[in-house]
């Protein structure tokens, strides 16, 4: 077998190997409810899954937008709350395309990834499902760019499923 035929191969290996992971976090964080919400439990503390999601997110070159504490503005307003972060993420050349399906499409565009602790201490990602988004604004000519929002944010969310 020559290098290149073997390099082809362990390449097709990697990336088959990449996707069934990508699929099982997204498969594993299917919602029960009807409510559009998906939820990936994190193996790290919120501060390292802070980092991973937006190391992740440059490490593919998507353009991050921002991050709020929300636990930090509670208690500046005097409130008690968990750990709650939200990072507001996207790719602009695939994201204005459900925009421009559906102007209204702009109330769930970019993405938005909640990272929030619970009682038990547990930190979980927390994101619109972007079926439910289509449905939501009616979208049904662009399968094929929320299949593939859907594999990013599994793949971004994957960085914290394992310590």
């Amino acid at each position: 077998m020559t290098t290149r035929l073997t390099n082809r191969i362990v390449n097709c290996c990697a990336s088959l190997l990449l996707a069934m992971l990508v699929l099982s976090v997204v498969s594993a964080a299917r919602a029960d409810s009807n409510d559009g919400i998906v939820r990936v439990k994190s193996a790290v503390p919120m501060a390292e899954a802070i980092s991973r999601i937006k190391a992740d997110i440059a490490g593919k070159g998507i353009k991050f937008f921002m991050e709020i504490d929300q636990a930090k503005l509670a208690a500046d307003a005097g409130i008690k709350l968990r750990p709650s972060t939200l990072l507001v993420f996207g790719n602009p050349p695939l994201g204005t395309q459900f925009i421009t399906s559906n102007p209204n499409a702009g109330l769930d565009w970019p993405v938005r990834l909640l990272l929030t602790q619970d009682d038990n201490g547990d930190v979980w990602a927390v994101w619109t499902d972007f079926g439910w988004i289509a449905k939501r604004h009616n979208i049904r000519d662009r399968a094929a760019q929320f299949e593939m929002a859907t594999k990013v944010v599994g793949s971004i969310t994957s960085s914290i499923t394992a310590r």
